[in-house]
């Protein structure tokens, strides 16, 4: 051991106490009790719960792309803040926990009502410039509040939760600018909805509970009438013709005549085709009741991943310089299972598409063709497409093949299911806006003209409709 001299006991007196977390000031304050402590986590527990609950039930039935996006990835986050304070206050001598209580009902009421409103600005305006807004500042002041070395595992928590509510708070903000124009009527209505939650949460002595209870009327206006899901995704006016069948794209992908680079354009479809994904998982979460906390949170990551896929189709499109909406982005798969199955149908034919993305057909070929197109985006994307599909696999075996007796009757009840509600042409042949016109040929030759080349007469010929075709495990409508 290295020997320690007179000198250097001298600079201690210099060095950071109490491993940075603070100065033996601010860690002399008592700060807040144990059961103070817990009794604000549960309320930013139910916080978090709530607006995961509000934010996945709105996914399906927003029409705005970009919305569906945003909420996929905050109901994920939420759940993740919801299983970090849940381990926190599981730690702090509280079983029971209490943390399916509802901490007040003026509280209940105020989460109900953002469910429950009619508008998407109204939602907006609830669930990010109220709600998050409020609990951004309530764990604030909870860090100001609280001793920085006896609570040091709180703060901590909170700090990561602090930097993820101000983001996704600062996102409402820039949604509900864009949404909403300024001194209009609607702005001014929807001032006058931010003071009506305002006052809920006065009613509750705040979000963390630590003001003094107002004592007004805790009155219901949209949540008289329980909220209903709606399971029918609804699309933007970018996605046109959502029934259309005319391009097999499974077909022309796993077509050893076509080159690599045209399957890369087509697999870019296929991505961005993923976004009726979390449009169908979010059914799912939502009208599944009663399981562990892990299974909402697990199920919102992948809910979170296949928007983020959806997200990456549309970046590679951007990068080419190709107008994604002149393919014909679908929502056949997500409505029918919506409409047609219950939660554990809808997560049976989740869980056997998956198991067909495994073998050397799936993922790996769709990474290997990006690789060989020479595209390095392409590479990017396909790579960590692939292994979030892996990820996804191993999450169905935790969480959907335990309800059945083995793993074959699992795969076996999954493709009953998939046969009922399988998209085929006779189901969607008079939907389609355009009778299932061929789009190919237009997004091809956009593309061909980024990359300077002229098209490739097969390629552009391509024509073969999902007509008489039964999506088998590596042809599918759509591939999760």
């Amino acid at each position: 051991m290295t020997s320690v001299g007179p000198e250097t006991y001298r600079s201690y007196r210099n060095l950071p106490p109490l491993a940075g977390l603070a100065d033996f000031a601010a860690a002399s304050r008592p700060g807040l009790s144990v059961e103070a402590c817990v009794t604000r986590l549960k309320r930013y527990h139910y916080a978090f719960r709530r607006l995961h609950e509000i934010l996945t039930a709105r996914i399906t039935a927003e029409p705005i792309y970009e919305l569906k996006t945003g909420f996929s990835h905050h109901a994920y986050l939420c759940a993740e803040h919801v299983q970090a304070l849940r381990t926190r206050v599981g730690e702090m001598r509280e079983p029971p926990l209490g943390l399916e209580d509802v901490p007040h009902s003026a509280l209940e009421v105020f989460f109900d009502e953002i469910l429950a409103a009619p508008t998407t600005e109204e939602l907006i305006e609830g669930a990010y410039r109220v709600a998050m807004d409020q609990l951004w500042h309530a764990m604030r002041q909870h860090q100001d509040d609280t001793n920085p070395l006896t609570d040091a595992p709180t703060r901590r928590i909170l700090r990561f939760a602090l930097l993820e509510v101000n983001d996704m708070a600062n996102w409402g903000a820039r949604v509900e600018s864009c949404l909403v124009e300024p001194e209009s009527y609607h702005e001014k209505r929807l001032h006058k909805w931010g003071e009506y939650l305002g006052a809920l949460l006065s009613a509750a002595g705040g979000l963390d509970g630590s003001r003094p209870e107002s004592g007004g009327p805790i009155e219901r206006r949209y949540s008289k009438t329980p909220y209903q899901y709606d399971p029918a995704p609804r699309r933007d006016e970018r996605f046109r013709d959502p029934w259309n069948q005319g391009v097999n794209a499974e077909a022309f992908l796993y077509d050893p005549a076509f080159p690599a680079r045209a399957k890369a354009l087509m697999m870019l479809y296929k991505r961005l085709r993923e976004i009726d994904v979390p449009e169908m998982m979010a059914s799912i979460i939502h009208q599944t009741k009663g399981q562990p906390w892990g299974y909402y949170r697990d199920m919102s990551r992948q809910l979170w991943d296949e928007a983020r896929h959806a997200m990456m189709g549309e970046v590679g499109f951007v990068w080419l310089g190709v107008d994604w909406t002149k393919a014909r982005i679908t929502h056949n798969w997500s409505f029918r299972l919506n409409t047609e199955c219950d939660p554990l149908e809808r997560h049976a034919v989740l869980y056997f598409i998956e198991q067909g993305l495994m073998p050397k057909t799936g993922k790996r070929y769709e990474w290997e063709t990006a690789v060989a197109s020479g595209l390095p985006l392409m590479a990017t994307l396909q790579d960590y497409d692939w292994a979030d599909e892996v990820l996804h696999a191993a999450l169905g075996r935790e969480w959907y093949v335990p309800q059945f007796k083995d793993l074959k009757e699992s795969l076996a009840y999954g493709d009953r299911c998939w046969s009922r509600i399988l998209s085929n042409w006779t189901e969607v042949r008079d939907r389609g806006l355009t009778k299932h016109e061929n789009w190919w040929p237009a997004v091809y030759e956009q593309a061909c003209a980024s990359w300077g080349v002229e098209p490739d007469p097969a390629v552009l010929g391509f024509a073969e409709t999902y007509e008489g075709k039964r999506a088998d495990l590596q042809t599918v409508a759509s591939s999760g």
